[in-house]
């Protein structure tokens, strides 16, 4: 069976790489408390403010 999980984080100007290490962070500790050994899919995507600038990434694995 598939299951999804859902990671997200705020981005801050100037903090950007550290705000992602973090989210990776995240994600690679959910992965090895959870046992899991097949990543299904791995999707990034960004959300923006009402004038287009990236204030935050949303990150979606799928895993078996």
């Amino acid at each position: 069976m598939v299951k999804v999980k859902t990671f997200a984080t705020e981005l801050k100007i100037f903090h950007t790489m550290k705000e992602l290490y973090d989210l990776d962070e995240k994600v690679n500790q959910f992965i090895k408390d959870n046992n899991i050994n097949k990543i299904v899919s791995v999707s990034d995507t960004c959300t923006t403010d009402d004038k287009g600038a990236t204030i935050g990434v949303v990150r979606v694995i799928a895993y078996e």
